[in-house]
Protein backbone atom coordinates (compact mmCIF):
# COMPACT_ATOMS: atom_id res chain seq x y z
CA UNK A 1 0.00 0.00 0.00
CA UNK A 2 1.31 3.35 -0.99
CA UNK A 3 2.40 5.79 1.73
CA UNK A 4 0.18 8.58 2.91
CA UNK A 5 1.05 11.87 1.56
CA UNK A 6 1.07 14.71 4.19
CA UNK A 7 -2.49 16.50 4.58
CA UNK A 8 -0.89 19.83 3.63
CA UNK A 9 1.36 18.77 1.08
CA UNK A 10 -2.26 16.77 -0.53
CA UNK A 11 -4.14 20.21 -0.64
CA UNK A 12 -0.63 22.26 -1.47
CA UNK A 13 -1.06 24.90 1.57
CA UNK A 14 1.35 25.65 4.60
CA UNK A 15 0.92 24.60 8.06
CA UNK A 16 -0.42 27.77 8.90
CA UNK A 17 -3.09 28.13 6.10
CA UNK A 18 -6.49 29.83 7.58
CA UNK A 19 -9.77 27.97 7.14
CA UNK A 20 -10.51 29.90 4.31
CA UNK A 21 -7.44 28.91 1.94
CA UNK A 22 -8.03 25.20 2.86
CA UNK A 23 -11.32 25.43 1.92
CA UNK A 24 -10.14 26.84 -1.37
CA UNK A 25 -7.61 24.91 -2.15
CA UNK A 26 -9.77 21.19 -1.52
CA UNK A 27 -12.65 23.13 -4.11
CA UNK A 28 -10.08 23.49 -6.69
CA UNK A 29 -8.86 19.92 -6.41
CA UNK A 30 -12.18 18.37 -5.85
CA UNK A 31 -13.26 19.95 -8.69
CA UNK A 32 -10.38 19.12 -11.09
CA UNK A 33 -10.56 15.31 -10.12
CA UNK A 34 -14.73 15.14 -9.71
CA UNK A 35 -15.24 11.55 -10.84
CA UNK A 36 -17.87 12.99 -13.32
CA UNK A 37 -15.10 15.11 -14.82
CA UNK A 38 -12.84 11.71 -15.20
CA UNK A 39 -15.15 8.79 -15.55
CA UNK A 40 -13.24 5.02 -15.21
CA UNK A 41 -9.72 7.64 -14.20
CA UNK A 42 -8.70 5.27 -10.81
CA UNK A 43 -5.65 7.61 -10.71
CA UNK A 44 -7.76 10.74 -10.69
CA UNK A 45 -10.28 9.24 -8.05
CA UNK A 46 -7.63 8.40 -5.68
CA UNK A 47 -6.86 11.96 -5.62
CA UNK A 48 -10.22 12.54 -5.44
CA UNK A 49 -10.60 10.56 -2.04
CA UNK A 50 -7.50 11.57 -0.92
CA UNK A 51 -7.95 15.76 -1.15
CA UNK A 52 -11.34 14.98 0.70
CA UNK A 53 -9.26 12.76 3.89
CA UNK A 54 -7.07 15.63 3.91
CA UNK A 55 -9.82 18.05 3.77
CA UNK A 56 -11.91 16.18 6.81
CA UNK A 57 -8.84 16.51 8.64
CA UNK A 58 -7.43 19.99 8.53
CA UNK A 59 -11.16 21.83 8.24
CA UNK A 60 -11.91 20.46 11.67
CA UNK A 61 -10.11 22.61 14.41
CA UNK A 62 -9.71 19.59 16.86
CA UNK A 63 -8.80 17.26 13.99
CA UNK A 64 -5.98 19.53 12.54
CA UNK A 65 -4.33 19.80 15.83
CA UNK A 66 -4.06 16.28 16.79
CA UNK A 67 -2.39 15.94 13.39
CA UNK A 68 -0.38 18.60 13.56
CA UNK A 69 0.60 16.60 17.33
CA UNK A 70 0.28 13.02 16.40
CA UNK A 71 0.32 12.82 12.49
CA UNK A 72 -1.57 9.78 11.26
CA UNK A 73 -1.21 7.78 13.99
CA UNK A 74 -3.63 10.07 16.29
CA UNK A 75 -6.58 10.37 17.71
CA UNK A 76 -7.31 6.77 19.55
CA UNK A 77 -7.31 4.86 16.36
CA UNK A 78 -10.46 5.96 13.98
CA UNK A 79 -13.69 7.96 13.33
CA UNK A 80 -11.54 10.93 11.64
CA UNK A 81 -12.05 9.62 8.19
CA UNK A 82 -8.74 7.73 7.09
CA UNK A 83 -7.10 9.91 9.84
CA UNK A 84 -5.97 6.84 12.19
CA UNK A 85 -8.62 4.79 10.72
CA UNK A 86 -10.52 3.20 7.54
CA UNK A 87 -10.49 5.45 4.00
CA UNK A 88 -13.56 7.52 3.18
CA UNK A 89 -16.31 6.18 1.12
CA UNK A 90 -17.64 7.88 -1.60
CA UNK A 91 -20.97 8.61 0.18
CA UNK A 92 -18.58 10.32 3.14
CA UNK A 93 -16.92 12.30 1.01
CA UNK A 94 -20.61 13.61 -1.22
CA UNK A 95 -21.90 14.02 2.16
CA UNK A 96 -20.13 17.15 3.27
CA UNK A 97 -19.84 19.00 -0.01
CA UNK A 98 -22.47 21.25 1.17
CA UNK A 99 -19.72 23.07 3.10
CA UNK A 100 -17.38 23.47 0.07
CA UNK A 101 -20.19 23.94 -2.66
CA UNK A 102 -23.33 25.55 -0.68
CA UNK A 103 -25.88 22.69 -0.69
CA UNK A 104 -26.38 19.21 0.36
CA UNK A 105 -24.88 17.39 -2.15
CA UNK A 106 -22.98 18.00 -5.17
CA UNK A 107 -24.36 16.89 -8.65
CA UNK A 108 -22.22 16.00 -11.46
CA UNK A 109 -20.49 17.27 -14.43
CA UNK A 110 -22.73 17.13 -17.28
CA UNK A 111 -22.80 13.31 -16.14
CA UNK A 112 -26.06 13.41 -14.78
CA UNK A 113 -24.84 11.33 -11.47
CA UNK A 114 -27.38 11.27 -8.76
CA UNK A 115 -26.00 12.28 -5.46
CA UNK A 116 -28.93 12.49 -3.29
CA UNK A 117 -28.53 13.22 0.29
CA UNK A 118 -27.79 11.18 3.32
CA UNK A 119 -28.48 12.75 6.85
CA UNK A 120 -25.69 12.21 8.51
CA UNK A 121 -26.48 12.73 12.93
CA UNK A 122 -24.22 15.34 15.03
CA UNK A 123 -21.48 14.83 17.06
CA UNK A 124 -21.89 14.65 20.85
CA UNK A 125 -19.21 15.47 23.88
CA UNK A 126 -18.57 13.72 27.08
CA UNK A 127 -15.88 14.46 29.82
CA UNK A 128 -15.15 11.81 32.07
CA UNK A 129 -12.43 11.93 35.03
CA UNK A 130 -10.92 8.77 35.43
CA UNK A 131 -8.48 7.73 39.04
CA UNK A 132 -4.40 6.65 38.06
CA UNK A 133 -5.96 3.47 39.01
CA UNK A 134 -8.66 3.46 36.14
CA UNK A 135 -6.35 4.64 33.73
CA UNK A 136 -3.39 1.87 34.48
CA UNK A 137 -6.24 -0.85 33.71
CA UNK A 138 -8.49 0.86 31.10
CA UNK A 139 -12.14 0.82 32.38
CA UNK A 140 -15.61 0.97 30.62
CA UNK A 141 -17.62 3.93 31.62
CA UNK A 142 -21.34 3.89 31.27
CA UNK A 143 -23.90 7.33 30.37
CA UNK A 144 -26.94 8.36 30.09
CA UNK A 145 -27.05 10.10 26.85
CA UNK A 146 -29.92 12.71 25.78
CA UNK A 147 -29.73 12.46 21.99
CA UNK A 148 -31.45 12.40 19.12
CA UNK A 149 -32.78 8.55 18.79
CA UNK A 150 -34.78 6.70 15.84
CA UNK A 151 -38.56 7.38 16.36
CA UNK A 152 -40.12 3.89 17.06
CA UNK A 153 -43.61 5.02 15.77
CA UNK A 154 -42.42 5.27 12.34
CA UNK A 155 -38.93 3.53 12.43
CA UNK A 156 -36.95 6.46 11.03
CA UNK A 157 -38.85 6.70 8.01
CA UNK A 158 -40.34 10.16 8.82
CA UNK A 159 -43.67 8.52 7.22
CA UNK A 160 -47.18 8.18 9.48
CA UNK A 161 -48.36 4.75 8.72
CA UNK A 162 -46.16 2.68 6.69
CA UNK A 163 -47.06 5.51 3.43
CA UNK A 164 -43.70 5.59 2.62
CA UNK A 165 -42.05 7.60 0.24
CA UNK A 166 -42.68 9.01 -3.47
CA UNK A 167 -40.45 10.09 -5.94
CA UNK A 168 -39.47 14.20 -5.58
CA UNK A 169 -41.90 15.88 -8.69
CA UNK A 170 -38.99 19.01 -8.72
CA UNK A 171 -35.90 16.87 -9.15
CA UNK A 172 -37.51 13.57 -10.88
CA UNK A 173 -35.17 11.65 -8.08
CA UNK A 174 -31.61 12.99 -8.70
CA UNK A 175 -31.55 15.34 -5.81
CA UNK A 176 -30.63 18.35 -8.13
CA UNK A 177 -32.16 20.45 -10.60
CA UNK A 178 -29.53 22.09 -13.70
CA UNK A 179 -30.31 25.87 -13.94
CA UNK A 180 -28.86 27.23 -17.59
CA UNK A 181 -27.96 30.66 -18.02
CA UNK A 182 -26.60 32.68 -20.92
CA UNK A 183 -23.04 33.93 -20.69
CA UNK A 184 -20.35 35.18 -22.68
CA UNK A 185 -19.11 31.87 -23.28
CA UNK A 186 -22.06 30.31 -24.39
CA UNK A 187 -24.69 28.44 -22.26
CA UNK A 188 -24.11 27.75 -19.08
CA UNK A 189 -25.21 24.46 -16.99
CA UNK A 190 -24.94 24.24 -12.96
CA UNK A 191 -26.45 22.10 -10.65
CA UNK A 192 -27.94 22.76 -6.92
CA UNK A 193 -29.48 21.10 -4.41
CA UNK A 194 -33.51 20.32 -4.96
CA UNK A 195 -35.74 22.76 -2.70
CA UNK A 196 -38.26 20.94 -2.94
CA UNK A 197 -37.07 17.41 -1.33
CA UNK A 198 -33.71 18.92 0.13
CA UNK A 199 -31.47 16.79 -1.90
CA UNK A 200 -33.02 13.19 -0.95
CA UNK A 201 -34.71 12.93 -4.06
CA UNK A 202 -37.80 11.70 -2.81
CA UNK A 203 -40.66 13.63 -0.29
CA UNK A 204 -43.06 12.12 2.26
CA UNK A 205 -46.53 11.39 1.45
CA UNK A 206 -47.88 11.88 5.22
CA UNK A 207 -45.52 12.79 7.84
CA UNK A 208 -45.27 10.87 11.24
CA UNK A 209 -47.55 12.74 13.90
CA UNK A 210 -44.47 11.57 16.70
CA UNK A 211 -41.31 13.00 14.99
CA UNK A 212 -42.82 15.72 12.27
CA UNK A 213 -41.90 13.95 9.66
CA UNK A 214 -37.78 14.03 10.74
CA UNK A 215 -37.38 10.22 11.68
CA UNK A 216 -35.88 11.30 15.27
CA UNK A 217 -37.32 12.17 18.27
CA UNK A 218 -35.70 13.19 21.60
CA UNK A 219 -34.54 10.19 23.82
CA UNK A 220 -32.26 8.89 26.64
CA UNK A 221 -29.98 6.42 25.89
CA UNK A 222 -27.32 4.54 27.96
CA UNK A 223 -24.14 4.14 26.39
CA UNK A 224 -21.16 1.81 27.19
CA UNK A 225 -17.49 3.91 26.27
CA UNK A 226 -14.42 1.35 26.78
CA UNK A 227 -11.32 3.96 27.29
CA UNK A 228 -8.62 2.30 26.90
CA UNK A 229 -5.90 1.48 29.17
CA UNK A 230 -3.06 4.18 29.53
CA UNK A 231 -4.87 7.75 28.35
CA UNK A 232 -3.96 11.40 29.72
CA UNK A 233 -5.57 14.12 30.67
CA UNK A 234 -6.44 16.32 27.14
CA UNK A 235 -7.23 12.91 25.00
CA UNK A 236 -10.03 12.35 23.12
CA UNK A 237 -11.70 8.52 22.70
CA UNK A 238 -13.88 8.97 19.22
CA UNK A 239 -16.88 6.30 20.16
CA UNK A 240 -18.49 6.05 16.19
CA UNK A 241 -21.96 5.65 15.79
CA UNK A 242 -23.20 6.68 19.33
CA UNK A 243 -23.91 10.34 18.94
CA UNK A 244 -27.21 11.47 17.32
CA UNK A 245 -29.07 9.65 15.42
CA UNK A 246 -29.07 10.86 11.23
CA UNK A 247 -32.43 12.45 10.39
CA UNK A 248 -34.59 9.78 8.31
CA UNK A 249 -32.47 6.84 8.96
CA UNK A 250 -29.20 8.86 8.23
CA UNK A 251 -25.81 8.27 9.37
CA UNK A 252 -25.41 8.24 13.26
CA UNK A 253 -22.62 10.83 14.43
CA UNK A 254 -19.81 10.02 16.89
CA UNK A 255 -19.42 10.66 21.07
CA UNK A 256 -16.32 12.74 21.30
CA UNK A 257 -14.96 11.44 24.90
CA UNK A 258 -12.52 13.64 26.41
CA UNK A 259 -10.23 12.39 29.61
CA UNK A 260 -9.44 14.29 32.52
CA UNK A 261 -7.49 12.92 35.68
CA UNK A 262 -8.15 13.09 38.91
CA UNK A 263 -5.30 13.99 41.35
CA UNK A 264 -3.56 10.96 43.14
CA UNK A 265 -2.50 10.89 46.51
CA UNK A 266 0.66 8.82 46.46
CA UNK A 267 1.92 9.32 42.95
CA UNK A 268 2.53 12.14 40.62
CA UNK A 269 2.25 11.43 36.90
CA UNK A 270 5.55 12.29 34.47
CA UNK A 271 4.17 10.74 30.90
CA UNK A 272 3.98 6.91 31.65
CA UNK A 273 6.27 7.26 34.33
CA UNK A 274 4.96 7.60 37.82
CA UNK A 275 7.09 9.59 40.54
CA UNK A 276 6.86 8.33 44.24
CA UNK A 277 8.08 10.90 47.00
CA UNK A 278 9.81 8.41 49.71
CA UNK A 279 10.33 10.10 52.83
CA UNK A 280 13.40 7.87 54.43
CA UNK A 281 14.10 7.88 58.35
CA UNK A 282 18.00 8.69 58.99
CA UNK A 283 18.95 5.56 60.80
CA UNK A 284 17.75 3.29 57.20
CA UNK A 285 19.43 6.04 55.26
CA UNK A 286 22.65 5.66 57.14
CA UNK A 287 22.96 1.60 57.81
CA UNK A 288 20.79 0.61 54.98
CA UNK A 289 17.72 -2.08 54.86
CA UNK A 290 14.75 -3.18 52.93
CA UNK A 291 11.58 -0.72 52.67
CA UNK A 292 8.39 -1.58 50.87
CA UNK A 293 7.06 0.91 47.86
CA UNK A 294 3.41 1.24 47.20
CA UNK A 295 2.54 0.43 43.14
CA UNK A 296 -0.29 1.55 41.14
CA UNK A 297 -1.64 -2.00 40.94
CA UNK A 298 -2.07 -1.85 45.12
CA UNK A 299 0.35 -4.28 45.74
CA UNK A 300 4.14 -3.33 47.28
CA UNK A 301 7.40 -3.91 46.37
CA UNK A 302 10.33 -4.77 48.79
CA UNK A 303 13.25 -2.20 47.27
CA UNK A 304 16.87 -2.84 49.05
CA UNK A 305 18.07 0.38 50.51
CA UNK A 306 22.08 0.86 50.31
CA UNK A 307 24.15 2.10 53.42
CA UNK A 308 25.12 5.83 53.37
CA UNK A 309 22.14 6.81 51.34
CA UNK A 310 21.82 10.68 50.02
CA UNK A 311 18.91 12.40 50.41
CA UNK A 312 18.16 13.52 46.36
CA UNK A 313 18.95 9.93 45.41
CA UNK A 314 15.97 8.64 42.85
CA UNK A 315 15.70 4.70 42.23
CA UNK A 316 14.06 3.47 39.30
CA UNK A 317 11.81 0.76 39.25
CA UNK A 318 11.48 -0.39 35.27
CA UNK A 319 8.32 -1.23 34.26
CA UNK A 320 6.10 -0.02 36.93
CA UNK A 321 4.69 3.04 35.92
CA UNK A 322 1.67 2.89 33.27
CA UNK A 323 1.43 1.72 30.17
CA UNK A 324 1.62 3.57 26.72
CA UNK A 325 -2.09 3.83 25.16
CA UNK A 326 -2.37 1.93 22.04
CA UNK A 327 -1.02 3.59 18.93
CA UNK A 328 1.03 6.19 21.29
CA UNK A 329 4.03 3.65 22.15
CA UNK A 330 4.69 0.79 23.57
CA UNK A 331 5.92 -1.21 26.67
CA UNK A 332 4.88 0.82 30.41
CA UNK A 333 6.60 3.55 31.80
CA UNK A 334 9.29 3.53 35.08
CA UNK A 335 8.02 3.70 38.55
CA UNK A 336 10.43 6.89 39.87
CA UNK A 337 11.42 6.90 43.87
CA UNK A 338 12.54 10.21 44.76
CA UNK A 339 14.13 9.52 48.03
CA UNK A 340 14.09 12.39 51.20
CA UNK A 341 15.88 11.88 54.76
CA UNK A 342 13.45 12.41 57.36
CA UNK A 343 15.13 14.54 60.19
CA UNK A 344 12.82 15.00 63.53
CA UNK A 345 12.08 18.54 65.14
CA UNK A 346 12.15 16.90 68.21
CA UNK A 347 14.38 14.36 70.31
CA UNK A 348 14.28 12.84 73.77
CA UNK A 349 16.92 13.40 76.15
CA UNK A 350 18.85 9.96 75.23
CA UNK A 351 18.17 11.07 71.54
CA UNK A 352 20.03 14.44 71.85
CA UNK A 353 22.95 12.56 73.90
CA UNK A 354 23.32 10.04 71.37
CA UNK A 355 23.38 12.74 68.24
CA UNK A 356 26.35 14.94 70.40
CA UNK A 357 28.19 11.88 70.65
CA UNK A 358 27.67 11.87 66.90
CA UNK A 359 28.33 15.34 65.66
CA UNK A 360 31.64 14.94 67.45
CA UNK A 361 32.69 11.58 64.92
CA UNK A 362 34.25 12.61 62.10
CA UNK A 363 32.30 10.51 60.04
CA UNK A 364 29.30 12.58 60.89
CA UNK A 365 30.84 15.56 60.20
CA UNK A 366 29.74 17.06 56.22
CA UNK A 367 32.72 18.60 55.53
CA UNK A 368 35.04 15.94 54.92
CA UNK A 369 32.55 14.58 52.82
CA UNK A 370 30.76 17.14 50.72
CA UNK A 371 33.05 16.70 47.81
CA UNK A 372 31.88 13.61 47.45
CA UNK A 373 28.58 13.63 48.10
CA UNK A 374 28.35 16.29 45.37
CA UNK A 375 29.70 13.95 42.73
CA UNK A 376 27.68 11.31 43.80
CA UNK A 377 24.40 13.14 43.30
CA UNK A 378 25.66 14.60 39.96
CA UNK A 379 26.54 10.33 39.41
CA UNK A 380 22.82 9.60 40.52
CA UNK A 381 21.14 12.29 38.60
CA UNK A 382 22.67 11.29 34.97
CA UNK A 383 21.89 7.69 35.70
Amino acid sequence: MAQKRDYYEVLGVSKGASEDEIKKAYRKIAIKYHPDRNPGDKEAEEKFKEAAEAYDVLHDPQKRQQYDQFGFDGPMGGGFGGFGGASMNMDDIFSMFGDIFGGHGFGGFGGGARRTQQHRGSDLRLKVRLTLEEINQGVTKKFKVRKDVVCQHCHGTGAEDGSGREQCPTCHGSGVITHTTQSIFGMMQTQGVCPTCGGEGTIIKNKCHDCQGEGVVKGDEVVEIKIPAGVAEGMVVNVPGKGNAGRRNGINGDIQVFIEEEPNETFIRDGNDLIYNLLLDFPTAALGGEIEIPTIEGNKLRVKIENGTQPGKTLRLRGKGLPAVQGYGNGRGDLVVNISVYVPKTLSRDEKEAMMRFRESDNFKGDKHTKDTIFQRFKNYFN
